[in-house]
């Protein structure tokens, strides 16, 4: 958890019953819209990884910009985006993973990194871990070293961050919301 983490989690909106019954939506929009809370959010990712000479931040397709972008700037890092299917115009490597009625894919340049690069994976939330897991093993595949995945919110009670953490890779949250939250 963050030094902002509870601050952060007091900002982002819960929707119950959508995009249907029995679902709590947690809405980052309030946190985007709040110049103070993004401020801090941004801040929580600056503090955690300053000294750990990353080489990229690969932000998931497409809510992973919005903290990827300034995060690289911040840092003095390239940017790198992790792409839905067919929208990238260049050579690509791409990982397919299960979604909960099929399946998706998320691809990368074949270029995006030299091998031993250190990168940082950034998304808005981790539910299941599979576009997260997904894109871990895109960059491992590519030569790039994965410091960390990191998001603004975890959904532990969905076992996301446990399946990412059982593949090898480490998890970083901002904050998380249990079901009952």
């Amino acid at each position: 958890m963050s030094i902002y983490g509870d601050y952060i989690k007091s900002v982002i909106r819960t929707v119950p019953d959508w995009p249907q019954p029995g679902v709590n939506f947690r809405d980052i929009t309030p946190l985007l819209q709040n110049s103070a809370a993004f401020r801090k959010l941004i801040d929580s990712f600056v503090h955690r990884y300053q000294e750990m000479d990353l080489d990229a931040i690969a932000a998931i397709d497409a809510r992973g910009f919005i903290v990827g972008a300034p995060l690289a700037y911040e840092l003095g890092c390239s940017f790198v985006p992790v792409r839905k299917k067919g929208k990238l115009p260049f050579k690509t490597i791409s990982e397919t993973y299960t979604l909960e009625y099929g399946e998706a894919e998320v691809e990368l340049h074949s270029d995006a990194f030299h091998e031993g690069d250190r990168i940082l994976v950034v998304d808005d939330l981790i539910a299941t871990g599979g576009t997260m897991l997904a894109a871990a093993k895109l960059i491992t595949r590519s030569g790039g070293q994965v410091v960390e995945t990191a998001t603004i919110v975890d959904l532990p009670d969905l076992g996301g961050a446990d399946r990412i953490r059982e593949a090898g890779y480490s998890v970083f949250a901002v904050c998380s919301f249990t079901e009952d939250e």
